[in-house]
């Protein structure tokens, strides 16, 4: 069990030229730059209720991905088995693609209730844990014990999306934004290790951002449904691009004017929520390109 749990020596005899392209694509869903584009895009073209449930997921689960890196100091497996350079020197234990990954993709079918939504879900979330083991940068410890927390994050979400949390969701948004701030600083002195919280605490930049375009929507945007389909699309893809490529030489704007990386991702992320909430959405209203959605 031992050998099954933490050995991956066998990886490197299964790839090949083509298995490499799959599994390096599978793996990308796991990264930022496939949230930079799926979240929004799914924001402004598809569903906003949905995507900002998923949205919130998604943050849930990477802070809790990361709390849990570093309280356990799980190494990753040796450097020579690696063919993904992105990994950095975070943590194996558990892995956060497979989390993410199990949590995201399943739940969206939960959302959507279709057959064909489950089966593409299962498939994808799947693909993405075995290609953590492809890439060699987990072993099959990691890969498990992420997949069943993103399972075990579903269960508890579902609750917290219920009516049985209908005070939190009717709260007064000043009440709620402080909540989250109080949040911030509990997680903050609470987080494990000398060094304090790692980058995924910066994802709480996100949920202020998000939540606050949330709320600006409810009140004074009232974003729909696109009207003019190809125009939609055409912007939302132009403002993705813009959004990918500028959100690095910003993060290095703010660091080089004295701020550590952890507080210039939170304040990117932080825009990133606005951006996709508020910026873009009031863009697309204004030039009639999307409804007015009812109050």
């Amino acid at each position: 069990m031992e050998t099954f749990l933490h050995d991956i020596s066998w990886v490197p005899a299964l790839r090949t030229p083509e298995l490499t392209i799959l599994f390096n694509g599978l793996t990308w869903l796991g990264y930022s730059t496939f949230f930079l584009i799926f979240l929004p895009i799914g924001y402004w073209l598809w569903d906003k209720n949905m995507f900002t449930r998923l949205a919130v997921l998604i943050i849930i689960t990477g802070i809790l991905n990361g709390f849990l890196k570093d309280l356990f100091h799980d190494p990753r497996p040796p450097l020579q088995f690696s063919i993904d350079p992105r990994v950095g020197d975070s943590f194996g234990f558990p892995s956060g693609h497979a989390q993410i990954a199990v949590a995201m993709w399943l739940w969206l079918a939960y959302e959507i209730k279709r057959v064909w939504a489950w089966a593409a879900a299962i498939l994808i979330a799947i693909g993405v844990c075995a290609s953590r083991l492809y890439v060699g940068v987990h072993d099959m410890e990691d890969v498990l014990g992420g997949a069943l927390l993103g399972l075990a994050t579903i269960v508890a979400y579902r609750v917290l999306v219920s009516d049985e949390f209908k005070f939190w969701h009717d709260a007064n948004p000043l009440l709620q934004f402080a909540a989250i701030i109080a949040l911030q600083v509990v997680v903050w002195f609470a987080w494990p290790g000398a060094k304090g919280p790692d980058s995924s605490f910066s994802l709480f930049g996100l949920l202020m951002g998000w939540w606050l375009g949330v709320v600006l929507d409810r009140s004074l945007i009232h974003f729909g449904r696109p009207a003019n389909w190809p125009l939609a699309v055409l912007i939302s893809i132009v403002a993705v691009v813009a959004l990918v490529v500028g959100f690095k030489p910003v993060e290095q704007f703010l660091m080089a004017q004295g701020l550590t990386k952890l507080w210039a991702d939170w304040i990117v992320t932080a825009f990133i929520g606005l951006y996709a909430t508020v910026f873009v959405p009031l863009l697309l209203r204004n030039i009639r390109v999307s409804q007015t959605a009812a109050p």
